[in-house]
C-alpha cells in the first residue's frame, strides 16, 4: 500500500480539452479553472501537509534510526580498516625501497673498501690517506654496512663462498681456515658473500658422494669393468 507522502509526489493531470468527450459540448474555460483535480478532492484539503514515511507505513522511528546508525558505524569501521591496511602497505613499501636504494649505493663502495684493506695489510695506510679511509669506513658503518668473515669460523654456504678446499686434522667440521675476501651485508641482505678457503676433517678424505669411503662409486666401477672387458675381447691385429 502506498504511503501518503508517496501520493503527494504523484503528478496531477488536468483535462483542458475544449470539447467534452462524453457530451460532445464546448466547455467553458472559466468553469474548468474552478474545478479541482480528483486527487486533491479525495485528500479533503490535506494538500501540503507532510506525513513522515515511517509513520504512514507504521514503522518504529527509533528502530529505523538505530538501523541507520548501525549501518553507518559498520561503513565507518570498514573504511578505517582499509585505511589502516593502506598505511601499513605504504610504510612497508617505503622501507623496502629505502633498503634497496641503500644496498645499491653501498655495493658500489665495496671495491674501495677492498683496496683500503689491501693497503692496510701492506702497511701503506698512513697520513692523509689513512684519515680518508677511516672516514669512508665510519660512514659506511653508520649507514648499516657490516663486514663479516674471520678465520676459524664454521663454514656456512649461505654467507660464505668456498674458493679453496683442503683436509686438516686440526678441524672437526668444515671450517674457514683462510679469509680471501671479506663479506658484507646490510641488515639481513647479503651484499657479497665472504670468499674463503675451507678445510674439512681428514676422516672425510676417502668419502665419495654416493659411495662408500675408499671405494669408487658403482657407476665408475662398472665403466672400468666394461672397458677392461672390451680390451680383452679386441682381437689382435693381423700382420702384413
Amino acid at each position: 500500500m502506498a504511503s501518503r507522502d508517496d501520493t503527494d509526489a504523484r503528478p496531477v493531470i488536468r483535462d483542458r480539452r475544449r470539447i467534452d468527450p462524453v457530451t460532445g459540448k464546448v466547455r467553458d474555460p472559466a468553469q474548468q479553472e474552478q474545478q479541482a483535480p480528483s486527487g486533491e478532492t479525495a485528500r479533503g484539503g490535506e494538500k501540503g501537509k507532510h506525513v513522515p514515511r515511517h509513520a504512514a507505513a507504521g514503522d518504529d522511528p527509533v528502530a529505523a534510526v538505530a538501523a541507520q546508525l548501525a549501518e553507518r558505524t559498520a561503513d565507518l569501521q570498514r573504511v578505517q580498516a582499509e585505511y589502516a591496511n593502506y598505511r601499513k602497505r605504504v610504510e612497508r613499501d617505503r622501507v623496502a625501497v629505502r633498503e634497496q636504494a641503500l644496498a645499491n649505493v653501498l655495493a658500489q663502495l665495496l671495491p674501495i673498501l677492498d683496496n683500503i684493506d689491501r693497503a692496510r695489510e701492506h702497511g701503506e695506510l698512513s697520513g692523509g690517506f689513512k684519515s680518508a679511509a677511516e672516514s669512508i669506513e665510519a660512514t659506511a658503518a653508520k649507514l648499516g654496512l657490516v663486514r663479516y668473515g674471520e678465520p676459524g669460523e664454521p663454514f656456512d654456504p649461505n654467507v660464505h663462498e668456498a674458493l679453496m678446499h683442503s683436509y686438516s686434522s686440526e678441524v672437526t667440521e668444515p671450517t674457514c681456515v683462510q679469509m680471501l675476501q671479506r663479506g658484507y651485508k646490510v641488515g639481513e641482505r647479503i651484499l657479497r658473500p665472504a670468499r674463503v678457503a675451507v678445510a674439512e676433517p681428514e676422516n672425510d678424505m676417502g668419502a665419495e658422494p654416493g659411495g662408500i669411503s675408499g671405494q669408487p662409486p658403482a657407476g665408475r666401477a662398472g665403466e672400468e669393468q666394461g672397458s677392461a672387458g672390451r680390451e680383452r675381447r679386441t682381437p689382435p691385429a693381423r700382420g702384413g
